[in-house]
């Protein structure tokens, strides 16, 4: 799913959100895991909080679609923010495509992936990105947006 909602003035910063596989299950799936809140009604919350911010969001269960956004944002944007869920520890082209663009990008994860089972401490993805959020939540989204945010400012 793809949503796009302009926000803040035409040269104010952007940031997209990249969601890969089960994301969009977010509050149906194991919520003792992953929280009961859906990821729409949050990205919402999120473009109010920091409305002079262009925010795009994409998810996808595909791994070639994931890499096509990323390639897509990877020269334009101003930060990717990005959850590549299981692919994480399998896809070796989500962290080429990552290692391939200009655009900085924060890795997330709600839940701590480390503390999970033993497959999970693998990651093909965070060596590539400027920094790994991990195991608090949704929460985890903002403090990359606050990061970016910061980083920017710091032009």
């Amino acid at each position: 799913m793809s949503l796009n909602f302009p926000l803040g003035g035409l040269g104010g910063m952007r940031i997209a959100i990249i969601n890969g596989p089960n994301l969009n299950l977010l509050g149906k799936r194991e919520p003792e895991v992953y929280g009961k809140q859906n990821f729409e009604q949050y990205f919402e919350d999120l473009q109010k909080k920091y409305a002079e911010v262009k925010f795009s969001y994409y998810q996808s269960n595909v791994e070639g679609e994931l890499i096509n956004k990323l390639q897509e944002f990877g020269f334009t944007y101003d930060g990717i923010i990005i959850n590549p869920g299981g692919y994480t520890h399998t896809s070796v082209a989500i962290g080429d495509a990552i290692a391939a663009i200009t655009t900085p990008v924060i890795e997330v994860h709600i839940s701590n992936v480390h503390a999970r089972e033993e497959f999970r401490k693998i990651s093909h993805v965070s060596a590539k990105c400027k920094g790994t959020i991990a195991g608090l939540g949704l929460k985890g989204y903002q403090l990359a947006v606050i990061s970016l945010i910061e980083k920017n400012g710091n032009h």
